[in-house]
């Protein structure tokens, strides 16, 4: 049987518009026939349709032909206000903050680049102009620097005018509901079918091979989605999303089954906790719209990246990936301090005259106690 579907819903991020035509192959979720055999919107229909992928098995080796082989795209979330930096983030986007001697999304945008993404879209909301600013190239200042003989810094601004491009970095307003999934539907218009990373913009990882590279390896290798893991002390399970770990494939890749939220100790269900990075496939994406749908329905709670992860999970195969390096997350004061202090002390210039300015800290509070002078 050989006909035509045509589907026109919202086109505001949400829900995307597909047509296509053929003969269809199987029935999606809904009862009604997909195609998958004529482009990539048949295709897509096939991977979040019930011929997916059965629960505990691995990603079918159709899901994994039918998406990109590898990822180009990224997109970083940057809408939120900041409150628990405030007042410091009143004026200043959180995301604008300095760690070192950059802007903590400069750290994030130069992990991508260096990770082989050709494609960044930040989404921002009212008060985020700043950061169109930062990597906007401004050729007036670099004339007047290279004019005052200031060539190092004249090259330093180049050069980040530079890394967006490399990036690609397009801006989008965020629009919807609540919640972290929310940025990632409002820029899914421009994926297609293809897998695309999530970076959070107030994380920082130092890491030999970024961490961004080192979900897209797990992604290569699995097809599937994949979440950026750490282990963690059993204590602290209650500050993170933590995974259900079904199996240990080695080299640090994990099939998990979802994610318990902030679990207690006794409760956690292993030493592993998911932070800041995500490779998101099109059936994440479907779940996302499908948590919109229905919030526009009710009006009620928030759209959760981590909700979508667990409503597909349930059906198909997602991994973490245990990410080698180290993390800073700077969206507190207390481990925002932290990551300042770890940068500037790993500094070739900063770091020695902060060590200095620590050992004789330490000695002030260590020194003996001066005796009174008698009278």
């Amino acid at each position: 049987m050989r006909t035509q579907v045509s589907a026109a819903i919202e086109t505001n991020g949400y829900l995307a518009a597909t047509k296509y035509t053929g003969s269809f192959l199987c029935r999606g979720s809904s009862g009604r026939p997909v195609n998958p055999a004529t482009g990539w919107a048949g295709r897509r229909a096939l991977v979040a349709s019930s011929c997916a992928v059965p629960a505990g098995a691995v990603c079918r080796p159709t899901e994994r032909d039918l998406m990109s082989p590898t990822i180009r795209r990224a997109v970083i979330p940057a809408a939120g206000l900041g409150s628990r930096l405030l007042p410091l983030t009143k004026a200043t986007p959180k995301e604008m903050l300095p760690v070192g001697d950059k802007p903590v999304i400069e750290h994030t945008v130069r992990e991508l680049v260096d990770s082989g993404i050709t494609d960044i879209t930040i989404v921002v909301s009212g008060g985020k102009s700043l950061i169109q600013e930062h990597f906007r190239p401004n050729p007036a200042l670099v004339e007047q620097l290279r004019a005052d003989g200031k060539t190092a810094y004249a090259d330093a601004v180049e050069e980040v005018a530079e890394l967006a491009r490399k990036g690609h970095i397009t801006y989008l307003d965020q629009h919807g509901p609540y919640g972290n999934g929310t940025p990632v539907l409002n820029a899914a218009r421009s994926f297609g079918d293809e897998p695309v990373l999530v970076l959070w913009p107030d994380d920082v990882f130092v890491a030999e091979v970024p961490r961004a590279q080192q979900l897209i390896r797990a992604y290569e290798q699995t097809g599937c989605p994949v979440l950026a893991l750490l282990p963690v002390d059993p204590t602290d399970s209650q500050r993170y999303g933590v995974p259900i770990v079904k199996e240990d494939l080695g080299e640090g890749t994990l099939r998990i089954t979802g994610l318990v939220e902030k679990p207690k100790p006794a409760d956690a269900p292993s030493s592993y906790a998911a932070i800041g990075g995500y490779v998101v496939t099109p059936g994440i994406i479907d779940e996302l719209r499908e948590q919109t749908r229905r919030w526009y329905e009710h009006k009620t709670g928030e759209i959760y990246l981590t909700d979508a992860i667990n409503a597909y999970a349930a059906t198909r195969a997602v991994y973490g990936q245990v990410i080698q390096g180290r993390w800073y997350d700077t969206g507190n004061p207390a481990d925002y301090l932290v990551a300042q202090m770890a940068f500037a002390l790993s500094h070739p210039q900063y770091g020695p005259v902060l060590r200095s300015l620590v050992a004789g800290l330490d000695t002030d509070h260590t020194a003996a106690p001066q005796a009174e002078p008698t009278t």
